[in-house]
């Protein structure tokens, strides 16, 4: 129990420590532009205690769950002191204010890829995405349901060895078999089952292609059916395992690690696409029905995730989970709505086209976007996400989903 109460503070510290950076990826970004930052503080609600350095209050309060940047300025309605006015974020360029509001979501991403290079120099990198890249070749394939196999576990003279015979070196990556596209590991176990005696096979070795042709034998192997009863099948098998985890060293680290990285983005961009359709799920779960691990958390079911990947010693998860959270948030934040900084990005970018058409046409440039009438949507996106954030934590509580 210790070790899972470890876990949650411990989750729940990574992410505190995710929105300091946020805001501070705003706030250092504004003040290289020369903007002026008034305050930098982390948390919400009674403040706990501040001071001032320069012309910007640094600060801590009492509620851990988010925190602000003022920027003086950031819209045209804004109120301004007459000193503040010409250093009003408003009035810098476009790209400068698209750098600033950028720079939260930016800072996600950083340190979600550190987060994934740590992990690939040290404890290694999951095969995420099911690569069939070979991690050992056995010495021979032997049958699996007989009481001689526990008897004698290690290859006997005669028994067959046709990923060693036939080739196939730990690395290689087997890209078809028999003419056929095997993208995963799975691909490559289900063509291979099919089979029996020769068979061509294209595998990537360094860099290039070497064709191979294996004997595949086919072995007696336990499988289960529908109904749970245990029954014995032939099935083709070369004898190589498939790796399960990816290591690197320092400098090989950052690649494996932006590879891992651009997996996770196009990830989250799916589940982003799918969470609309994944609500009515959450609340089925609210009230009594079996919770869909696919369904979206809030930092509540997070933490508690993480809690139980400490206590069952699952670092890799824990730190998984961390990454993608980063991740999750540094896009969703980027949509184009209001209050998002994607919303406040859109709003500049239009602001800019306007202008570029209107001087087209001969016309002078519009004034700054009157945010007023945006007010009504905003409210409404900002009720739409206060809903999906009280039934996602309520789901979390009520029907968490749990590590099996």
């Amino acid at each position: 129990m210790l070790a899972y109460i470890f876990g949650v503070v411990l989750f729940a510290l990574g992410i505190c420590v995710s929105v300091a950076l946020h805001e501070a990826g705003h706030m250092v970004t504004a003040k290289a532009f020369g903007m002026k930052v008034r305050r930098y503080f982390i948390g919400f609600g009674p403040k706990v205690f501040s001071f001032r350095r320069g012309e910007t209050e640094y600060g801590l309060k009492w509620i851990p769950l988010g925190g602000f940047c003022d920027i003086a300025g950031m819209t045209a309605l804004d109120e301004v002191t007459p000193d503040e006015a010409p250093r009003a974020m408003w009035r810098f360029k476009t790209w400068k204010r698209t750098v600033v509001l950028a720079a939260g979501s930016v800072t996600h991403f950083i340190l979600g890829f550190v987060v994934l290079y740590l992990m690939a120099v040290t404890m290694g990198l999951p095969n995420a995405t099911g690569k069939p890249q070979i991690s050992t070749v056995s010495e021979c394939v032997r049958n699996a349901q007989t009481d001689e196999e526990f008897a004698h576990p290690n290859c006997q003279p005669g028994d067959p060895a046709p990923a060693k015979q036939g080739g196939l070196l730990p690395g290689d990556v087997v890209r078809a078999v028999n003419g056929k596209s095997t993208p995963t590991y799975i691909d490559v176990t289900a063509a291979i089952q099919q089979l029996s005696g020769p068979a061509t096979f294209e595998v990537e070795r360094d860099g290039r292609t070497v064709p191979l042709t294996i004997d595949v034998v086919q072995v007696d192997r336990p499988v289960q059916d529908a109904q749970g009863t245990e029954k014995i099948v032939k099935v083709g098998s070369l004898g190589v395992t498939f790796a399960n985890n990816f290591t690197y060293n320092p400098v090989t680290g950052f690649a494996g690690a932006g590879s891992f990285t651009a997996d996770m983005f196009v990830q989250t961009w799916d589940r982003l696409l799918e969470f609309p359709e994944r609500i009515p799920a959450v609340v089925h779960s609210i009230f009594g029905g079996e919770r869909d691990p696919n369904t979206p958390v809030s930092v509540v079911g997070a933490s508690r995730i993480g809690g139980e990947a400490v206590e069952q010693g699952l670092w890799p998860l824990f730190l998984l989970l961390l990454a993608s959270l980063n991740f999750f948030v540094g896009v969703f934040n980027l949509l184009p709505l209001l209050p998002l900084d994607g919303g406040h990005i859109a709003v500049t970018w239009y602001e800019r086209v306007r202008d570029w058409v209107r001087k087209l046409a001969g016309k002078a440039a519009g004034g700054p976007v009157d945010y007023t009438k945006l007010s009504a949507i905003t409210m409404v996106l900002v009720f739409i996400g206060g809903a999906v954030t009280l039934l996602t934590v309520t789901a979390d509580i009520v029907n968490p989903i749990r590590l099996q």
